[in-house]
């Protein structure tokens, strides 16, 4: 079987979108599949092109057996909503204009973002090929709850053209429960949708000691480290924590790695507030994200308030568990009826800043419930085995092409 899959983000870009494709097309690789990738050259999330790579019309690598195609696009940073349109559109174009020849029977195609979708799409109608959409997010809507744009006709424009990629994908595979009921409300059949979740490749990411080096180098010895390993986004309201670390116990401090479009802004309100207790990293390589979990002695999930992100499960939950380390989550809704029922971490109201230093506090100095907690991200990153998930992805896959 030949998967030719479309994506926005590859390794060795380390977000999330990034990691769950090039882990599931790699265990469809040792099942057997013939896998194509085509992405762009690495940029996210600076928009600057990675040492080593140049943004070409067209160049190839192999990935663990995974042939990679990497057009051109229009890179820019991550801010600037009609410049990002610009980059979305261009790699859709290139993308399709890619696919036309490569041997494939069946074509994924990812969103975020939007655009990669209908690329899909697009390939799908020239080749003659089933597609499938894969939704890691409910674009348009997350616009709306993060006020990137004004309410416009527009964004009902682009709601509409959603619908039409689900109604056109021959299976649309989502990533939590509540992405299925959300877009079987609004009128595509539910068994036309599969629920494939996020996870955690158990062989990469297991419970370690601290990196005593890492740490001397931080200057943490003796700190209770709050980590956020990820991108620095409208969506994470990570001012909000800062605004918390300001009145943070002296023991505890907070660690930032990623980049983004708040980057910038959450460096000039750390300098303005003189924030000792925050130390704020660029972002690391794959291989070195480990080490900087291991450091921590909480992951921290923080999500702006919105109706929408109740929808969301993020994936950091899931490397941060399989390491052993217990979830500080404010993220309401699917997020948080997993963390309370593996007992995986402890939730705050999501910008409620009583609530957060409250949670915390239970957490660096109750010492049962921080080992129970412990307990609790053994089971759940059991439960969520990422070569299991990728299983049932590339069943789904199988069915299509059968059909």
């Amino acid at each position: 079987m030949k998967i030719l899959f479309l994506t926005d983000n590859f390794p060795p870009e380390v977000n999330a979108p990034a990691s769950r494709t090039f882990e599931h097309c790699a265990a469809w690789v040792q099942a057997g599949a013939e896998v194509t990738v085509i992405t762009c050259a690495p940029n996210f999330p600076e928009g600057k092109v990675f040492e080593g790579y140049k943004n070409r019309w067209y160049q190839e690598e192999e990935i663990a057996g995974i042939r990679v195609i990497r057009v051109w696009s229009y890179i820019t940073a991550n801010a600037g909503f009609v410049r990002r349109i610009a980059d979305y559109l261009s790699f859709a174009f290139t993308a399709t204009w890619a696919s036309l020849w490569v041997e494939a029977d069946v074509i994924v195609a990812t969103s975020p973002q939007f655009f990669t979708a209908v690329g899909g799409s697009w390939a799908s109608f020239w080749k003659r090929k089933p597609w499938i959409m894969e939704v890691r997010d409910l674009w348009p809507e997350s616009i709306r709850a993060v006020n990137a744009m004004e309410d416009s006709k527009a964004l009902d424009w682009l709601e509409k053209w959603e619908l039409a990629l689900y109604r056109s994908a021959r299976r649309v595979v989502v990533v939590t429960d509540s992405f299925r009921e959300n877009i079987a409300e609004r009128g595509i059949p539910v068994t036309k949708i599969s629920v494939v979740k996020n996870g955690v490749h158990l062989h990469q990411y297991q419970p370690v000691s601290k990196d005593a080096e890492l740490l001397q180098t931080l200057g943490l010895e003796g700190k209770f480290v709050v980590g956020y390993i990820g991108t620095h986004g409208m969506a994470h309201q990570l001012d909000f924590i800062l605004a918390c670390a300001r009145e943070a116990e002296e023991n505890v401090h907070f660690l930032f790695v990623g980049g983004g479009a708040e980057k910038e802004r959450l460096l000039q309100l750390k300098d303005d507030w003189n924030l000792t207790n925050v130390t704020m990293l660029p972002p690391v390589p794959k291989s070195e994200v480990k080490r900087y979990i291991s450091v921590s002695d909480v992951a921290l999930v923080p999500l702006k308030k919105s109706d929408t992100f109740k929808t969301v499960i993020p994936s950091k939950i899931f490397e941060n568990a399989a390491m052993g380390k217990p979830i500080l989550l404010g993220v309401e809704g699917e997020s948080q009826a997993i963390i309370e029922n593996y007992q995986a971490g402890v939730c705050f109201e999501p910008e409620n800043k009583g609530d957060f230093l409250e949670k915390l506090t239970a957490m660096s100095k109750d010492e049962k419930l921080y080992q129970a907690c412990q307990e609790g991200c053994t089971r759940l990153a059991q439960d969520f085995d990422r070569e299991k998930l990728a299983g049932d992805m590339l069943a789904v896959i199988r069915e299509v092409v059968k059909n």
